[in-house]
């Protein structure tokens, strides 16, 4: 059965989450790569990201007179985060989302700040897509349309599959 979580995300939601858990979002969850993250960890973060949800994501996105358009948002692979994570995840996210594993110090990382790590599935960008009901802004498009944080609010996104939980599981052991 999925359990439907809200975002921003509250600690007591999080400890009730175990590995093989199927979730879905609602509320806001921002997009991040590789060099969202770097920045991240440079500059402090462009809003704040307590009880966020982060999702490894590139969005395909148009631009159509100042208005923004979600044409398909699927995950990337999360273990090129792994440099970054741990320090990104002190910093207040309660979810992260991605595509694969992740190593033992974003699993220290997890279990120190009560998160978890789900996975959505690749190749559902358009199924993903579904669930988006509203850009409601970016953050430093200047490292490019996928690099940059994508605030997007949105509606049962999922399904999602707890890969990593707060406790030390993985789904990856």
């Amino acid at each position: 059965m999925e359990k439907k979580i809200n975002v921003p995300i509250k600690d007591d939601c999080i400890a009730d989450l175990k590995i093989g858990d199927v979730i879905s979002l609602t509320g806001n969850i921002l997009t991040a790569r590789d060099q969202a993250h770097k920045r991240i960890l440079e500059k402090g973060a462009p809003r704040d990201i307590n009880g966020a949800a982060i999702f490894h994501a590139g969005p395909i996105i148009t631009e159509e007179r100042d208005n923004y358009k979600m044409v398909a948002v699927g995950p990337t692979t999360s273990m090129r985060m792994n440099p970054y994570q741990s320090d990104v995840i002190a910093m207040g996210p309660k979810i992260i989302i991605g595509k694969g594993g992740m190593d033992d110090t974003v699993r220290e990382a997890l279990i120190e700040n009560q998160a978890v790590y789900a996975v959505a599935t690749g190749g559902c960008a358009a199924l993903y897509v579904d669930a988006v009901k509203n850009i409601e802004s970016v953050d430093w498009l200047d490292l490019g349309m996928p690099e940059a944080i994508w605030n997007l609010k949105v509606k049962d996104f999922g399904p999602l599959i707890v890969a990593m939980d707060s406790k030390g599981n993985s789904l990856y052991d």
